[in-house]
């Protein structure tokens, strides 16, 4: 019985020439992640276990993004805390404010992600490095501590939802268009503890900015992970980024799946997720119109220079409407820098964007754009459960970034193609 690309890595990982759905296997691992949230928990846990060494202190990485620069004491505190472990135990993959960026994006571009490996992260959208044909997916601060102490992780081997892509995209149509319509299709369970595995002719129009994003929010339905084959597309973003070696998985013919989907690219609308699920998915034009008073562009899921150009693309020469406070986070630090080498900070600003450092603060709430009561915000982030991004009279709609720059200027939920 053949495998899928999922399977392979996992088989490989666990040194054993085949493995199947709902089988347990102990996995080595070639990175563990956590951020400023989850890294402290992690740490206790390390600690109340008597652990005293790392098993790799170039295989851990730990990325300060969520509330810093720090909102308040307590997340000063579990920097503080975060900071002191990879200082004594010298981990190489360390980033601090000044060179954190949000984490999803800022692996990939420092190179530490590879098609073919293994990685847990303590935060749900770790499943963000599919999109490299990677096997990623989130862990609790538990298996974290375990992983940094080992190496090692266990895993029941997910079954497989195949997803065929057919096509390309219209314009202002994008990778999160394509992921809410799957997650309206499926529901966000759809996909639960099963790996989503794109292919089709598709794919190749999908540029790594689009893979990112899809893999991103695969968890938003629920999947234990989200995966690209490699090609040309993947092998020119790792060119000049991963210089160690790396082997790609592809499904065999005869590989299993549960189920099969089929997208054709060409018949996608723009596509928003109305609260308070992913899955409320209407095409904008549905409920263009809807009031909003805040708008959010950037996070691991649109926070990445493509993501930036667009959103530029629509304010360039356009005012955000009065009334409207539009916020834009750049992912990372360098997608900050080629922003601004672009001219795209300038455009930001003279529309009466606020620019922001990397961040992960409102998507969840905690800083630099929490929600008053009532108010509503049309958001490139990749969750808008009650109460995400404020109080629980809140409402948050999923967009793209050029759906969420159209909103910003018109002041309502807006279809770009016809701004």
């Amino acid at each position: 019985m053949g495998m899928t690309m999922t399977q392979k890595i996992l088989a490989k990982h666990a040194g054993v020439s085949a493995v199947e759905a709902g089988q347990l296997i102990e996995g080595k691992l070639d990175l563990v992640l956590g951020n400023d949230i989850t890294t402290p928990v992690a740490i206790t846990e390390f600690e109340k276990a008597g652990l005293t060494q790392v098993f790799d202190r170039d295989k851990i990485a730990i990325v300060l993004d969520h509330s810093t620069p720090c909102k308040d004491i307590k997340s000063a505190q579990l920097c503080a805390q975060a900071r002191s472990f990879a200082q004594r135990f010298q981990i190489t993959h360390f980033y601090d404010v000044g060179q954190m960026g949000v984490e999803h994006a800022l692996l990939p571009e420092k190179g530490l992600v590879a098609p073919g490996e293994v990685v847990i992260g303590a935060d749900s959208h770790t499943c963000t490095y599919g999109a490299l044909g990677a096997f990623s997916t989130g862990v609790g601060s538990t298996d974290m501590a375990a992983g940094m102490a080992t190496g090692l992780a266990w895993f029941k081997v997910p079954s497989a939802i195949k997803v065929t892509l057919h096509g390309s995209f219209r314009p202002y149509v994008s990778g999160k268009d394509l992921i809410l319509h799957l997650i309206g299709m499926i529901g966000v369970d759809g996909a639960l503890y099963r790996s989503l595995e794109f292919t089709g002719d598709g794919v190749a129009a999908l540029s790594m900015d689009d893979r990112f994003t899809i893999s991103n929010m695969a968890i938003e339905a629920g999947a234990k992970n989200g995966i690209f084959p490699v090609d040309d597309t993947t092998r020119a973003y790792l060119q000049g980024r991963v210089s160690r070696e790396w082997e790609a998985f592809e499904a065999d013919p005869d590989a299993v799946y549960e189920r099969e989907i089929e997208i054709d690219l060409n018949t996608l609308q723009p596509t928003v997720a109305l609260p308070h699920l992913p899955s409320n998915t209407r095409s904008v034009d549905e409920v263009a119109g809807t009031p909003i008073q805040q708008v959010v562009i950037g996070s691991c899921t649109n926070g990445r220079l493509e993501d930036m150009r667009k959103a530029a693309e629509v304010l360039k020469g356009r005012k955000v409407h009065d009334g409207v406070r539009c916020i834009v986070f750049p992912a990372t630090q360098q997608i900050m820098l080629d922003a601004m080498a672009e001219g795209l900070i300038q455009i930001f600003i003279e529309a009466g964007c606020a620019v922001s450092t990397p961040t992960c603060g409102p998507c969840l709430g905690g800083h630099m754009g929490v929600l008053s009561d009532g108010e509503r915000a049309i958001s490139t982030t990749n969750r808008n459960f009650v109460g995400r991004m404020g109080p629980v009279s809140s409402e948050i709609i999923l967009a793209s970034p050029a759906v969420a720059a159209a909103s910003a200027v018109a002041g309502c939920v807006a279809n770009p193609q016809t701004l």
